[in-house]
């Protein structure tokens, strides 16, 4: 028979015990969804404010993944920030979507163009200025976005436009700098004019650089380092080999890469073996096996979020620990964590 005694004595654990959960430390949680060779990352910082970077393609699949990880699996009620690095339609298409399952309040981009570019479809910004009903920020290199009060984490804007922090306006793409300089000619792309972000929680430190290619890759490390080292990179253009300028890669020396390639698209063998160079780093990830290369230019499958070109469009999950001291990375559906501890 439990007496009144033992039974306040129980509700009192039961109490302590829920208080101490509801009281451990948050982290700071990284989401890479996969959108078959899109891109689409998703940051939940510990008081539970959030940051979408570009949202796939224009398929209903595209924004229900997103929608599951923000809504059924990080636990949103909306998102509070959405930048769209560039407007192709792997980063720009699938938002008009995704607002329609769940809300997003601010809309953060480089410019919306008078006159899109022979790479920039008409549609794909119209879809966007519909999905952000006009009210958008163009963020410049140096820029940041800003979180709730008492926030830890930083988010700086490292270039947009092909110009990097403190660069005036008006700089050529193409800057001769340093003794390995070796140019791709000028991309007039829209790749190029991609927003790139320095991430900042403690000593953790994430850079995303969109689909920024070779040329202001270099201008990010010469003649000053602007961005590096950092714990986490998520390799550019996905992984890319106009992409991830081995000047770069080296001074960003990341512990940790993640290619968010799709299974015939990126994560190419040159970026590959650029990553593989690099002292610093311990793992590479990626979001899909490349079928169009060899096993020596793809991670072990147990760093390999989705093996086959039939998936289910699995993530990859980067949590970073309250004293931003180590951080976790998981592939979910396969069940495994691995931990790595920041610089």
């Amino acid at each position: 028979m439990i007496t009144v005694k033992k039974l306040l004595a129980l509700t009192a654990t039961i109490l302590f015990l829920f208080a101490t959960i509801q009281a451990a430390p948050k982290t700071l949680d990284i989401y890479f969804i996969d959108v078959e060779g899109g891109s689409a990352t998703l940051i939940v910082t510990p008081q539970g404010e959030s940051l979408l970077v570009d949202s796939g393609f224009a398929e209903d699949r595209d924004a229900n993944r997103i929608a599951h990880v923000a809504r059924d699996v990080a636990g949103l009620k909306q998102i509070d920030h959405y930048i769209t690095t560039h407007w192709h339609r792997d980063h720009v298409g699938g938002i008009p979507r995704v607002v329609k399952l769940i809300p997003v309040k601010n809309f953060y981009d480089h410019g919306i163009p008078a006159v899109p570019a022979a790479d920039v479809l008409p549609e794909l910004l119209a879809g966007y200025r519909e999905a952000s009903q006009g009210k958008t920020v163009t963020l410049k290199a140096g820029d940041e976005i800003k979180f709730g009060s008492g926030s830890k984490v930083r988010v700086k804007i490292m270039h947009s436009n092909g110009l990097v922090v403190g660069e005036p306006a008006g700089s050529a793409q193409i800057k001769p700098c340093g003794a390995d300089f070796k140019p791709i000619p000028e991309d007039k792309t829209d790749n190029a004019n991609s927003l790139g972000l320095l991430v900042s929680f403690g000593r953790f430190q994430f850079y995303d650089g969109g689909d920024v290619t070779w040329n202001v890759e270099n201008k990010l490390v010469c003649p000053t380092d602007l961005v590096g080292p950092v714990d986490l990179y998520e390799a550019n253009h996905h992984g890319a080999a106009n992409s991830n300028n081995p000047a770069l890669v080296k001074a960003l020396s990341p512990r940790v890469a993640v290619i968010g390639n799709g299974p015939r698209k990126g994560g190419e063998a040159q970026t590959f073996a650029t990553l593989k160079s690099v002292p610093a780093i311990e793992a590479i990830y990626q979001l899909h096996r490349n079928l169009q290369t060899t096993d020596k230019d793809n991670a072990a499958a147990d760093f390999i979020a989705n093996d086959t070109e039939a998936c289910k469009g699995d993530f990859i999950k980067v949590s970073v620990a309250s004293n931003s001291k180590n951080y976790s990375v998981t592939i979910p559906d396969k069940k495994i964590t691995r931990e790595y501890a920041t610089r």
